[in-house]
């Protein structure tokens, strides 16, 4: 694998297991090949028994994920590439959020799109005071999120805040998620690492199988009776501003909407 690729590394510390977006040069932005190795970093936690908390964190200390790569985009053809993605990216998300153990996020830096869902999809979040939160595609690609991910994102940060962030493309600081409940608490750079381990500890030795059971009641009351949502991602992927806003990202210049 190239260097530009990047990767997802899986350590393991005694109960805990580190799971890193390694590819700081761009933000930590997910290729296909860092997507594939999150879910089989998943796959190896969940079948190791030893281990009791997974923690998420992107290399550099300046941004957790940055999303997806948006160069990629370039390889879809039509409406059903973008409905094929989003239920493959459905898929590494639920690997995440279907963990039997506590996920903890620790976010420095930028969580944009595909990395605001990863985090979303963890249990607790950390940030630091420079952390920043949003979903930018009305302003720069002109696609959209599956019913799944709005409903969670909606549910992390309350439905005013996620419409701000969807519709206004507002970037949302580390205060306001914290106010939202989104982070559970933001600490400085200096004592991020004491603090993490701090975290990992108490949740190592909490019990697990009530941990286990209260996970699963509250992500099946989030999932419970949600609606399809394959036309819309359609009708987004499928659209000539779709692809106007993957090549005016890829060229660093102002997409100009056409509406259709």
């Amino acid at each position: 694998m190239s260097i530009d690729e990047g990767k997802v590394g899986l350590r393991r510390d005694g109960a805990v297991a580190h799971v890193v977006f390694d590819r700081p040069a761009a933000r930590n932005a997910m290729t296909w090949a860092m997507y594939e190795q999150l879910g089989a970093a998943c796959e190896r936690i969940a079948a190791d028994s030893g281990v009791r908390v997974a923690v998420f964190r992107g290399a550099g200390g300046k941004a957790f994920v940055a999303g997806t790569d948006i160069a990629q985009f370039r390889e879809f053809k039509n409406a059903e590439d973008g409905v094929k993605y989003e239920r493959t990216m459905a898929g590494y998300l639920s690997a995440v959020e279907n963990l039997r153990i506590p996920t903890l996020a620790v976010i420095e830096g930028w969580a944009i799109g595909g990395g605001l869902a990863i985090a979303t999809a963890c249990d607790l979040r950390i940030g630091t005071p420079g952390s920043r939160f949003g979903v930018p595609v009305a302003r720069t690609l002109g696609n959209c999120l599956s019913v799944e991910n709005i409903a969670l994102i909606g549910a992390a940060f309350g439905v005013a805040r996620a419409k701000r962030m969807l519709l206004l493309a507002e970037m949302l600081s580390a205060e306001e998620a914290l106010a939202a409940g989104f982070l559970s608490e933001i600490v400085s750079p200096e004592t991020l690492d004491a603090r993490v381990a701090e975290m990992c500890a108490r949740l190592a030795a909490n019990a697990p199988v009530t941990m286990r059971v209260t996970k699963e009641a509250i992500r099946r009351l989030l999932h419970a009776g949600l609606p399809a949502g394959d036309d819309l991602i359609r009708e987004c992927y499928g659209s000539r501003d779709f692809r106007i806003g993957v090549e005016a990202f890829v060229e660093k210049r102002e997409p100009r909407w056409t509406g259709s």
